[in-house]
């Protein structure tokens, strides 16, 4: 197969694709044994034919994708209409304890927040499918380890740990994630079952944790669950940078 040909196949194949498709399973497209590196320069040279369109092609976590340039997001906006999810300060400030000390157990987090976890704010991020239980610590009640997932990365267009960003980042990178439809489909689905899911399609947990009465060892309050864009900087003081450290999980 010629290197033109080679290139349509590939890009029919990932233009069409609800995921990102690993470099192995691109392979499997071809008749013939296309090496690994052979694969990864046809791809190099189609991201660069698209480099000044408005959709590009991008390596993640689990692949290869096309994505719509977050600059033209805007105008995709206008076709749906519907508000994306909204993100709580606790949630934010949950996800980033999760993704910069992973694994952590709910008494980590609740260490560095030094407030109560809800239930609801980690049951919205496993219905987003951004952290997910990978193991048990073996203390007295084998408390669950959470990190995030691969799914995370993808959505974050990451390709590992390494490239989080800085921790006040990490919060407007977070909101411009676009969700998947099933992402969507999911959390509206877990919310509707607990009746928590608000106007702004905030994320579950939110009017719970406004709702809990702060008991001695404190928990999420009405100042904790206002949107925001990132942890403060006390909070990011206690977060420390555990990327380099840390695998890719899928």
């Amino acid at each position: 197969m010629d290197i033109d040909r080679a290139k349509n196949v590939l890009e029919t194949a990932l233009l069409t694709a609800q995921e990102p498709i690993s470099v192995n399973e691109l392979r499997r497209l071809f008749d013939q044994d296309l090496g690994a590196e052979t694969l990864r320069r046809l791809l190099e040279d189609i991201r660069l034919q698209w480099a000044g369109r408005g959709v590009e092609l991008v390596s993640v976590a689990s692949g290869w994708r096309f994505r719509a340039k977050p600059e033209m997001q805007g105008f995709l906006d206008r076709l749906n209409p519907q508000k994306p999810p909204r993100y709580s300060r606790a949630v934010l400030e949950t996800l980033a304890i999760i993704a910069y000390r992973q694994p952590v157990t709910r008494g980590d987090i609740e260490e560095v927040r030094g407030v109560v976890v809800s239930t609801n704010i980690v049951k919205a991020l496993e219905a987003r499918g951004w952290i997910e239980v990978i193991g048990h610590r073996e203390v007295p009640g084998r408390p669950a380890l959470y990190a995030t997932t691969r799914q995370f990365l993808d959505d974050l267009c990451l390709r590992s740990l390494e490239e989080l960003p800085a921790l006040e980042d990490l919060g407007a990178l977070v909101e411009s994630a676009p969700a998947s439809e099933r992402a969507l489909r999911d959390e509206r689905s877990a919310s509707a079952g607990e009746g928590m899911m608000s106007a702004e399609a905030d994320l579950p947990g939110e009017h719970a944790d406004a709702a809990a009465k702060p008991d001695a060892a404190g928990s999420d309050t009405q100042a904790d669950v206002i949107p925001d864009t990132g942890a403060t900087s006390t909070q990011a003081d206690a977060i420390p940078d555990a990327r380099a450290n840390q695998p890719v999980r899928g």
